[in-house]
């Protein structure tokens, strides 16, 4: 006797269906699933700080699996980093932060800095991921990193000068710290200060720690 291969007497025989992941789709898995799964992170991030966000609750809120979370980004952590990449766009910011003359230095990465605190589609997340690095020591570590090795570091090594990841922790240390005063404590009068003044005030400082010899 001889089978029909699964096909019944009016057609192929319906197959079981198979519980487990959902299928994949162009949403779930097209050219913009990245983007959304970021911007659910910025959004997770922010409204819920590092600690209560999940790799779990950023894909529900992307509206993908949470293993294409993984798969884009890895752990938490580097999710969280990837969050705060978005906001500064290291790979777009240094070329322009080191065009031109190495005296306006200075000047450049501190309007920079600050222009990305002062827009307010950055200003949020930001928030949250000092907010976080207050409180939890593995988003301390990845905001560290990140202003460090991915922009600051980078900044100072392309100069011809000594110490170049010294340099690079004195700046930080100058914009994190004003950061912290104006936009998350709102110290006045830093907290109200025209950010043009700013800008004005602090440029000699970074043009101080990263470009003289």
């Amino acid at each position: 006797m001889t089978t029909d291969g699964g096909n019944g007497p009016h057609g192929p025989a319906e197959r079981p269906k198979r519980r487990g992941r959902p299928a994949r789709t162009a949403g779930t898995t097209g050219p913009g699933a990245r983007e959304r799964i970021l911007e659910a992170a910025r959004t997770e991030f922010a409204e819920r700080g590092y600690d209560k966000t999940s790799i779990r609750g950023i894909a529900k809120k992307a509206a993908v699996d949470a293993a294409l979370v993984h798969h884009y980004f890895g752990t938490k952590d580097e999710v969280f980093a990837a969050a705060i990449e978005v906001s500064f766009e290291p790979a777009l910011v240094i070329p322009a932060v080191l065009t031109g003359s190495t005296d306006g230095l200075g000047e450049r990465l501190a309007r920079y800095f600050i222009g990305v605190w002062e827009n307010p589609a950055t200003r949020a997340p930001l928030l949250a991921i000092m907010r976080s690095a207050l409180t939890h020591e593995a988003a301390a570590k990845v905001l560290r990193g990140f202003v460090l090795r991915r922009l600051l570091e980078r900044v100072a090594e392309s100069l011809d000068v000594p110490d170049p990841t010294f340099r690079a922790e004195l700046a930080a240390s100058h914009m994190i710290g004003i950061a912290m005063l104006r936009y998350v404590i709102k110290a006045e009068p830093l907290a109200s200060a025209d950010p043009e003044k700013i800008v004005a005030m602090v440029a000699p400082t970074l043009q101080r720690y990263l470009a003289q010899a």
